[in-house]
C-alpha cells in the first residue's frame, strides 16, 4: 500500500462527508417545503434523475472527476434521496394509497434514471 492511499482514503471519506452535509439539509429543506409523501417522492424523484446524469457522464464523457462522483453521488444524492422514510410514509399509509406511492415512487424513479442517462448521452454528444 502507497503512503498516499490513507491520505486518498481520507479526502473521499471527507468528499463523501460534505456532500452528505449538503444533501441532508436540503433533504430538510424539502420536508419543510413540501412535507409528507410529496416531499419525499419529489427528493427520491429528483435524486434518481441526478444519479442517472452523474453515474452516465462518468460513463460517456467523464468530464467529472472522481472526487466529484464521490461527493455528489455517494454524498449528496444518498443524503438527499431517503429509502427510510419511504419505508416509513409506506407503512404509513392506508393500503391503496401506501401501493399507489411504492408504484409511482418506483415508476417515476426508474424514468428519472432513464431521462437522466438520456440528458448525459445529450451533454456528452453520444448519438441515441
Amino acid at each position: 500500500m502507497s503512503e498516499s492511499a490513507p491520505l486518498q482514503t481520507l479526502e473521499v471519506l471527507c468528499l463523501v462527508a460534505l456532500g452528505g452535509f449538503a444533501g441532508a439539509n436540503l433533504r430538510h429543506a424539502f420536508a419543510l417545503a413540501i412535507p409528507g409523501l410529496g416531499g419525499t417522492l419529489a427528493a427520491n424523484v429528483l435524486g434518481c434523475l441526478a444519479l442517472g446524469v452523474v453515474v452516465y457522464e462518468a460513463e460517456l464523457a467523464g468530464v467529472l472527476a472522481r472526487e466529484t462522483r464521490y461527493a455528489v453521488a455517494t454524498g449528496f444524492l444518498a443524503s438527499f434521496t431517503t429509502y427510510s422514510t419511504f419505508a416509513l410514509e409506506v407503512i404509513q399509509s392506508p393500503t391503496p394509497a401506501g401501493l399507489t406511492y411504492v408504484g409511482a415512487t418506483y415508476a417515476l424513479g426508474f424514468a428519472a434514471v432513464l431521462l437522466g442517462r438520456r440528458l448525459a448521452r445529450i451533454l456528452a454528444g453520444v448519438a441515441g
